[in-house]
């Protein structure tokens, strides 16, 4: 493949250099300029109120703080700690690095921001506004140490509090802490495509600081690779992906004919029908558990046992046919019913199979989890 020619290569540059468009409604954009507007404001008033008359009472750095705590909340950049910790942090790197070095302007800033990035890293409150705030000692000649106190640090606490206040009355989470992410309503039905160890080990392997916090992005690609899971099932009906035939007995089946069934087939219920193939009921390795739980034996082995082996006297206290222990209440879908409306019934109710019914009631298939995760996989 020949190499691209030069106007292609600047013409990819130049889309290179492109800003991407931001993803806000208009909505948003103003609660973000409102706020930090408010914020500037709260914090700039009470700084001047308790401050002496000879000290500046905003410093500029807290203007690039104010586009992180509103316009980017949930940002690890712009929690409470970041701001406070990285802004004052780095006006002591800058102060400090005036006292003792006894360089070029030039060196001394260099040296003070590289520094600033390096101390914030390691107490974790790494803040973009913190290297401006060293910086800005360092050009000021600022050697008062009080001043990383006031007005760095009172300006940061000021504006945290203003944040937390009109973040929460706007609807955003300030401070976001990390929480542990909460599952989605019908992820559990897809295929497991990755967890918190895989999203950790490539992250490890991206090695770069992200401005969106670890749980948002798990639940931001979570939500995107449901909704693909959803686009896949748009159109399927049941009847296209159920099981058929369907393995089904009778009321009077003997439950150990129906437990056989179930073990040669490895299936967990089996629909119970009448003459004609309509549903009456339904009985699960759950209902045999159950029935087995009233058997005087040790062991569930020895209860299940017991429970299946046929009485030889015409009359029982024990159950001995399949429409004893059945579940009557059975919940049915039509052959047509859509595919994407039965995801709800499986992921919150807890559902693991769901006879499907044709014409006149009759059972022509069932659609089990497993169903349901091979359409996720493969499509339609």
């Amino acid at each position: 493949m020949s190499a691209a020619s030069l106007p292609d290569r600047l013409i990819a540059l130049l889309n290179a250099l492109r800003p991407a468009p931001q993803p806000v409604n208009a909505r948003e954009r103003l609660r973000v300029v409102l706020g930090a507007g408010l914020g500037i404001l709260l914090a700039g008033a009470l700084s001047h109120a308790v401050m002496a008359p000879s000290l500046p009472w905003l410093v500029a750095p807290l203007g690039a703080s104010a586009v992180l705590v509103f316009g980017l909340p949930a940002s690890p950049l712009a929690q409470p700690w970041a701001v406070l910790g990285g802004n004052t942090v780095s006006a002591l790197v800058g102060i400090a690095c005036l006292h003792l070095l006894p360089w070029p302007p030039l060196w001394v800033a260099a040296v003070a921001v590289a520094l600033a990035i390096g101390a914030m890293f390691a107490l974790r409150c790494l803040h973009p506004p913190g290297g401006a705030a060293s910086l800005l000692m360092v050009l000021t000649a600022t050697h008062d140490w009080h001043f990383a106190l006031a007005p760095v640090a009172l300006n940061s606490a000021l504006l945290v509090l203003a944040g937390m206040a009109y973040n929460s009355l706007t609807g955003r989470r300030y401070p976001h802490t990390q929480v542990a992410p909460v599952p989605i309503v019908g992820a559990q039905l897809a295929p497991p495509r990755f967890g918190d160890a895989e999203l950790d080990a490539v992250l490890a392997r991206y090695n770069q600081v992200l401005d969106v916090p670890r749980d948002d992005l798990a639940d931001l690609l979570h939500e995107a690779e449901l909704l693909s899971y959803r686009k896949r099932l748009a159109g399927l009906r049941c009847t296209d992906i159920m099981s058929t035939p369907v393995i089904t007995v009778e009321f009077g089946t003997p439950l150990a004919e129906a437990w056989a069934l179930l073990q040669r087939h490895g299936i967990k219920a089996l629909p119970v029908v009448d003459r004609v193939q309509r549903i009456v009921g339904i009985v699960t390795r759950a209902d045999f558990m159950r029935a087995a739980e009233g058997e005087q034996r040790e062991g569930l082995a020895g209860r299940l046992q017991a429970l299946l082996r046929p009485s030889p006297a015409t009359h029982s206290d024990k159950p001995e046919v399949v429409g004893q222990i059945m579940s009557r209440q059975v919940r049915v879908a039509s052959a047509d019913r859509a595919i994407a409306e039965l995801v709800p019934l499986f992921s919150a109710t807890g559902h693991h199979h769901l006879p499907i019914v044709g014409e006149q009631a009759r059972l022509v298939g069932i659609l089990t989890q497993s169903d349901l995760v091979k359409a996720l996989s493969h499509g339609p």
